[in-house]
């Protein structure tokens, strides 16, 4: 057996457009629900989903039937964390609330293998290497690992160049809710300055050669993100799904039933 390769790296890397769905719901069943309709990744978020380890490691099996590409955003950007999560099979992170490049430095080492960086050994007992069945997994592992950085606070903007400049920074990720709130605008997302923010880093980024990716349910507003650079693009979220679709649904036939749905992300 070989290491699997990193297809959404291979594509990152040569700069074609990805599209993206983010999971929330923390359920194996609507993941794969999400899975089988074929978007090129899917995002299992931790951060702010209610997922654990477990539950990680329940979808990406889940996932692997299909041909979206699993990425997995754990809570902060722990060391130990990411050897754990790495250890389960998933072979693109995003981190949060990345502000500076020692920090970029310092999550590029976590995951990989010394001497390049200071992953812990341990592989056979794990299913990135299928239980050892992968002889040379841990030879190949490092050149699979793909990393996207999120770029989502006033500080890391300031220091997006150096950030972006990291070796093994393979992607940067504005976080439009967090910049917002960051520069005083809480809840606006879509507020005319954070959206020329993103712009002007999306095309700092694209201009240096690491693209960069955004969140986003407008399509008017996506196009402008794509023209400026975006490469890799989430356009949904599978609990805003839900809870759009329900609520229209359910006003149809009790019109007084209420329910605002946020729609800013």
């Amino acid at each position: 057996m070989k290491t699997p390769t990193n297809a959404f790296k291979q594509r990152l890397l040569t700069g074609d457009r990805q599209y993206g769905l983010w999971l929330g719901l923390a359920q194996t069943i609507s993941t794969e629900i999400c899975a089988g309709a074929g978007f090129d990744w899917l995002l299992i978020d931790a951060e702010h989903g209610p997922n654990d380890l477990r539950s990680i490691l329940a979808q990406l099996q889940v996932i692997a039937a299909y041909s979206s590409h699993p990425v997995v955003r754990p809570p902060h950007g722990d060391h130990v964390l990411i050897k754990q999560l790495l250890e389960t099979g998933v072979q693109t992170l995003m981190i949060p609330m990345v502000e500076t490049a020692a920090q970029a430095e310092q999550l590029v080492r976590a995951m990989r293998y010394p001497p390049q960086g200071i992953r812990g050994v341990g592989s056979a007992l794990a299913r990135a290497s299928r239980w050892g069945r992968i002889g040379h997994y841990m030879h190949e592992a490092n050149d699979q690992m793909c990393l996207i950085v999120q770029v989502e606070t006033k500080a890391g903007l300031e220091n997006l160049d150096a950030i972006q400049q990291v070796d093994g920074v393979d992607g940067i990720f504005f976080g439009a809710a967090d910049l917002a709130a960051s520069l005083g605008f809480l809840g606006a997302a879509d507020h005319p300055d954070v959206v020329r923010l993103i712009e002007d880093g999306l095309r700092r980024v694209s201009k240096a050669g690491t693209w960069g990716g955004v969140l986003c349910g407008d399509k008017a507003l996506i196009r402008r993100y794509e023209d400026a650079g975006a490469r890799f693009v989430a356009v949904g979220v599978d609990s805003m799904i839900l809870s759009g679709a329900t609520s229209a649904l359910c006003a149809e036939f009790v019109p007084r039933s209420g329910g605002d749905v946020a729609s800013s992300y």
